[in-house]
């Protein structure tokens, strides 16, 4: 008998099927760190706010309550903290960015309002200085034309700064056109 034989005939085939299913089934995957040596290793490349690593830590845990636990603990012996999180932001982006997108970044990342409210403060006091710093390395010189205006206005607004300093900066430029 063939094997195409051997499978067209119907007891054959259920006969496969019953050795089939009582065969081991292969041995699961190995499962990998632990969630506390995950987070830990997240954490010491760079601060993550505690949404942003329960989000990465939930693909590998079972139980959400979980990782929900091990960051309460983690949180309490330091490891993780969100004020932290929106210092090193905060260091890493102000010299590029405007106060409206470093909060709305803070806020996607899940980071709590109260510190939200508190790096507001301190981003306001700076926003004009910032702004001025990155206005003359990417430009350099006034605008010209209402054109070149726009187009250092827009570059600038679309950093994240707002339009009352926008306008203190260039607008000691418009006689110029």
């Amino acid at each position: 008998m063939s094997d195409w034989e051997f499978f067209q005939d119907d007891e054959n085939f259920e006969q496969l099927e019953i050795t089939s299913a009582q065969t081991p089934s292969p041995a699961p995957k190995k499962a990998g760190p632990s969630l506390k040596a995950r987070a830990i290793d997240l954490l010491s490349r760079r601060e993550h706010s505690r949404v942003e690593i329960r989000r990465k830590l939930l693909r590998h845990a079972e139980d959400p309550n979980q990782v929900d636990s091990l960051l309460d603990e983690l949180a309490q012996q330091n490891w993780q903290s969100d004020e932290r999180f929106v210092r090193s932001h905060l260091n890493r982006r102000a010299n590029k960015f405007g106060t409206y997108r470093l909060l709305q970044e803070l806020r996607q990342h899940g980071v709590d309002e109260n510190h939200i409210q508190a790096a507001q403060t301190d981003l306001k006091e700076t926003e004009f200085e910032r702004a001025y710093d990155i206005w003359e390395r990417k430009f350099g010189q006034a605008p010209t034309d209402q054109k070149a205006y726009a187009k250092q206005y827009r570059f600038m607004a679309n950093r994240g700064f707002g339009s009352g300093v926008l306008r203190r900066i260039l607008e000691r430029f418009n006689d110029s056109f």
